[in-house]
């Protein structure tokens, strides 16, 4: 694919979940099969090696495999996708992104270094050698709320202007606040914020989500999408019986019980039922149990109907 321009990263974009078998290996034909079933669902975009695509967990030759897995299949029928080539390791995100360069990605996804939070030359530094090296694919900084240095809007604006390459920003978004420093200073940036506060996000300003919503189901996730840029009042009603679900089911595996995104990112793709998917991430992080998911289902198809098949 040609790398998209920041006013062409819109929308509903679905994250790859990775598949593991019972001795922890990657299980791609699996991964493979969920690719399939998204470029049918004509998302708006797929990205790999996110959060829920375990980027902090794989070797460098699964990272590979997924990669080129992806890249092949997206290629090959002009649909658009984004590869995180994030690590903990800034050289380790470095040597990633060198060999993804040659599989053609929409764009690519970075975090900053992530053991000592990084000053803004330091992140200037890395972000400017990182946009060198892509090779004119455009970067889009992913800094979510647990990163070690959380950007307001203002600060991601005075690192753009020294990187033009820098199309994207993905994070969590904000209060009213935030939203007005984001219009006021990241006109030229795509910002896409969480997937249950798409509608009032693109009310806002935001441009689309890397979206939780999408692992759900991402063919409501799509549909959902498309009705808030014909019909906002009709995205935000969905929005509030997502939010009243999420806020319910979802957020207290987070908060109270400390279970990691991804565990609730597997889960709601579990209780949506559209992709067949191992129960269980990685090593060590705790998986939430399947039956979890089985007791949700009926309450998301009565309260969410419009993400069911």
């Amino acid at each position: 694919m040609r790398p998209l321009c920041a006013d062409e990263i819109t929308g509903n974009w679905a994250t790859l979940q990775l598949s593991w078998t019972k001795d922890e290996r990657l299980d791609l034909r699996r991964v493979e099969t969920q690719v399939d079933r998204l470029i049918q669902y004509r998302v708006d975009g797929i990205y790999s090696s996110g959060t829920a695509g375990e980027f902090h967990c794989q070797t460098e030759a699964e990272f590979d495999e997924v990669s080129e897995m992806l890249a092949e299949r997206c290629n090959a029928v002009n649909m658009n996708f984004q590869i995180g080539v994030s690590h903990m390791s800034p050289q380790i995100s470095l040597e990633r992104l060198r060999r993804v360069v040659p599989l053609k990605p929409s764009a690519v996804q970075v975090i900053l270094p992530d053991w000592f939070p990084s000053s803004e030359f330091e992140t200037i530094t890395f972000l400017k050698r990182m946009a060198e090296e892509a090779q004119g694919i455009g970067i889009v900084l992913y800094n979510p709320p647990h990163a070690k240095r959380v950007l307001r809007p203002i600060q991601v604006a005075t690192i753009a202007k020294q990187i033009p390459k820098l199309v994207g920003l993905k994070s969590a978004g904000g209060d009213a606040n935030w939203f007005r420093e984001m219009r006021e200073h990241l006109q030229s940036i795509s910002v896409f914020i969480p997937g249950h506060h798409l509608a009032t996000g693109m009310r806002e300003g935001a441009q689309g989500a890397y979206s939780n919503v999408a692992c759900l189901n991402p063919l409501g996730a799509q549909r959902w999408s498309d009705l808030i840029r014909s019909d906002l009042q009709a995205g935000l009603d969905i929005e509030k019986r997502l939010q009243a679900f999420f806020a319910k089911h979802i957020t207290p595996y987070i908060r109270d019980m400390k279970y990691c995104n991804a565990a609730c990112d597997r889960l709601l793709a579990h209780i949506g039922g559209w992709t067949d998917i191992s129960p269980t991430l990685r090593w060590p992080y705790r998986s939430i149990p399947v039956g979890e998911a089985e007791r949700l289902r009926p309450i998301a198809r009565e309260q969410l109907p419009e993400f069911f098949e």
